[in-house]
């Protein structure tokens, strides 16, 4: 993998220029669905199937959001697993069994059971149809640091590739998972629309690697970043996609 590039951040001086996209990048959770209300679903299921097979799990990490604390928890004791969800998940499940005294070997089927769920997304509304719209226009590549996987949510059919931090070694804003979706889509940095919802991961991120971006704000929240600006604000995909057609 090459040596990362320098991310120092020029302000972002001109207007979204459509005439220059030739390809999208897009972020994934809370751009395309909303990630807390589906982990609380994953998480929820993990509980009744601990219940059913580490009893003595389920009821040492009972309380709501138990279960949550221990991957936090574990998060701040093993940063190398930082980049990689989906490790850092499993480990937090064999860390509360072997805690409770059950059979830590129950860590990967416990795990397998909150993936599944995972995997189960409610798109926000805009979603689809600028999801359509774009992959009908564009290459367009996943760039998440997230564990989705875009073909088990059933969005594969859209996406020209998919680059997560797990896979891929780093993720945002490190530069080179941007510009390994630009290599993936064929054209220079320069010519990709990153959209994301992330002031810092997507969007100073993709700045940094010399994309054009597009901040999706849902929620209406200031800009903390000044100078640095994103090329375009939206509150939903299809207004960007009107901005772009």
């Amino acid at each position: 993998m090459n040596t990362p590039t320098s991310t120092a951040l020029p302000p972002a001086l001109f207007a979204l220029d459509p005439s220059r996209i030739r390809a999208i990048s897009i972020d994934l959770d809370d751009t395309l669905w909303p990630i807390w209300p589906t982990i609380e679903r994953a998480e929820a299921m993990l509980a009744r199937w601990l219940s059913q097979h580490a009893p003595a799990t389920a009821q040492l990490y009972a309380t709501p959001g138990a279960l949550r604390e221990a991957r936090n928890h574990l998060q701040t004791l093993r940063p190398d697993l930082a980049h990689d969800l989906s490790a850092l998940r499993r480990e937090s499940i064999r860390h509360v069994l072997q805690r409770a005294g059950d059979d830590p070997a129950l860590a990967e089927p416990a795990f397998d059971v909150f993936f599944d769920e995972r995997q189960r997304v409610q798109l926000f509304e805009d979603a689809m149809p600028a999801l359509e719209w774009l992959s009908t226009r564009f290459p367009v590549v996943a760039v998440s640091n997230g564990n989705a996987d875009v073909h088990r949510v059933g969005l594969g059919h859209h996406f020209h590739a998919a680059f997560s931090a797990r896979e891929f070694g780093v993720g945002k804003p490190d530069p080179r998972i941007f510009h390994a979706a630009a290599d993936a889509a064929g054209v220079d940095a320069a010519e990709v629309l990153h959209i994301g919802d992330d002031a810092r991961l997507d969007v100073l991120g993709a700045l940094g690697a010399g994309m054009q971006v597009a901040w999706v704000n849902r929620t209406g929240m200031a800009w903390e970043h000044a100078p640095v600006q994103p090329h375009t604000t939206v509150a939903d995909l299809m207004a960007l996609c009107r901005q772009i057609g």
